[in-house]
């Protein structure tokens, strides 16, 4: 229950009773004055900040020139014909790569790609570094071959990566078509359809003794 207080008549002089709220008046409009000066100074606007995120960098260049003349980027499978490098293999070589790889994938193996198509000019600079690195053009012969007679400047060759792929090849590629040419270089993978009921050829030895290159 509520209970109510009964008013009294004020016994303050009337002067005093005003002069009270002159008082009170003034203190309330000090605390205004100050309330919306404070107000102002909130709406002011924070020191300028860069929101905006930044550009993205342009794709590089020489990235996309390397691309274009058979470079591979790390992470590449027989899956990404999007690259020229695989885009420009032999159309037979790429389906047989990509049936082999696709059931490899079930033994949880995958055909990582080193190489594969290259253009002249990238085949011409790979000899060049082979003959800097062997000392020779004959002891360079023997694992990179001219850009004239080289099986990947006219897509007829991949080299996988020795990850399981090429390991996998040489187990079952020859269900493919697919063999493994060169006993020093594993990797290096080439589509030889006869293979297919008759089993690989023997490897040659290096790339020196492949009657397709002595030109």
């Amino acid at each position: 229950m509520l209970h109510h207080r009964h008013a009294h008549a004020s016994r303050t002089p009337a002067v005093r009773t005003a002069g009270r709220s002159r008082t009170v008046l003034a203190l309330a409009a000090a605390a205004a004055a100050l309330a919306g000066l404070a107000a102002c100074q909130t709406a002011s606007p924070p020191p300028a900040t860069t929101s905006v995120a930044p550009a993205k960098a342009p794709a590089d260049r020489g990235a996309r020139d390397g691309e274009a003349a058979g470079h591979v980027p790390d992470g590449t499978t027989v899956f990404d014909d999007d690259l020229p490098a695989l885009a420009n293999l032999d159309p037979a070589l790429l389906a047989a790569l990509q049936a082999a790889a696709a059931d490899a994938e079930q033994d949880g193996v995958t055909f990582f790609v080193n190489s594969a198509w290259r253009s002249a000019a990238y085949q011409d600079q790979l000899l060049r570094e082979a003959v800097a690195q062997y000392g020779s053009a004959a002891e360079a012969a023997r694992w990179v071959a001219s850009a004239d007679t080289s099986s990947h400047v006219t897509g007829d060759a991949v080299d996988l990566q020795q990850t399981g792929g090429s390991q996998w090849v040489a187990d079952h590629g020859a269900a493919y078509g697919l063999c493994r040419v060169y006993a020093n270089e594993p990797w290096h993978v080439e589509l030889r359809p006869d293979a297919v009921d008759e089993g690989c050829p023997e490897p040659y030895a290096d790339p020196s003794h492949d009657p397709r290159l002595q030109r």
